[in-house]
């Protein structure tokens, strides 16, 4: 009986050095790896930034500068998303910021967008779609330039009864056959830009004086 305990005990306790030596070997490979793993990360995210935030418009940590923003309706999300603010000399020169077009024609649409202190459109990428393969492709940068139809638009540029697909009445092209993708993408940007001059002071402070009498 006790050559059992005994054994049991040596078995027992050869088990928990090789975890405790694999344990230790996870946490050494894990310390040697996450920070290359987190760079490549913040690499790539920043990448996608500037596709939306040119470089020549900032000089801060445009990665480090995210924040959280609540779900809101006019962002489409249910729940918390990102925002990006840019700052050149210490002022603020842009912004960009998730959002979500919740009506494609298979589901969400996630988007970034970029944006100026003024509310014009910097750029716009579809980071995440279910859309049908071909008829949904076009709004993929890497398949299409239809994406950039939104550059340099704004909340009045053009009035914002004509945000809409030439189809429904607007401004905005659309592919033939495949209404419903470019009719959601359009609704969502229009409705970021919506959000952004609802809520454009306490994001970036409030405008100067000469700004506001120049805009009025």
């Amino acid at each position: 009986m006790t050559g059992a305990v005994n054994n049991a005990t040596r078995t027992g306790s050869i088990l928990l050095v090789f975890a405790l030596v694999g344990t230790a070997a996870l946490a050494w490979t894990f310390g040697l790896t996450h920070p290359a793993i987190e760079k490549s990360e913040q690499e790539e995210k920043l990448k996608l930034l500037n596709q939306v935030m040119p470089v020549a418009l900032y000089d801060n940590d445009l990665v480090a500068s995210q924040k959280n923003l609540p779900p809101d309706d006019l962002l489409g999300t249910r729940q918390p998303s990102h925002i990006w603010f840019a700052r050149k000399h210490g002022q603020p020169s842009g912004l960009a910021l998730e959002a979500i077009a919740p009506d494609g024609y298979s589901g969400d649409i996630d988007l970034l967008i970029g944006l100026t202190p003024a509310g014009d459109v910097l750029g716009v990428r579809v980071t995440a779609h279910h859309e049908t393969p071909g008829l949904g492709d076009y709004i993929d940068i890497t398949k299409s330039p239809w994406i950039r139809i939104f550059d340099h638009h704004s909340l009045t540029q053009p009035e914002i009864k004509l945000w809409k697909v030439k189809k429904d009445g607007g401004t905005f092209d659309s592919v033939a056959g495949a209404t419903i993708t470019p009719r959601a993408v359009v609704r969502a940007v229009r409705n970021v830009l919506e959000y952004f001059a609802k809520h454009r002071d306490e994001l970036l402070g409030p405008q100067p004086a000469s700004k506001q009498r120049s805009s009025s």
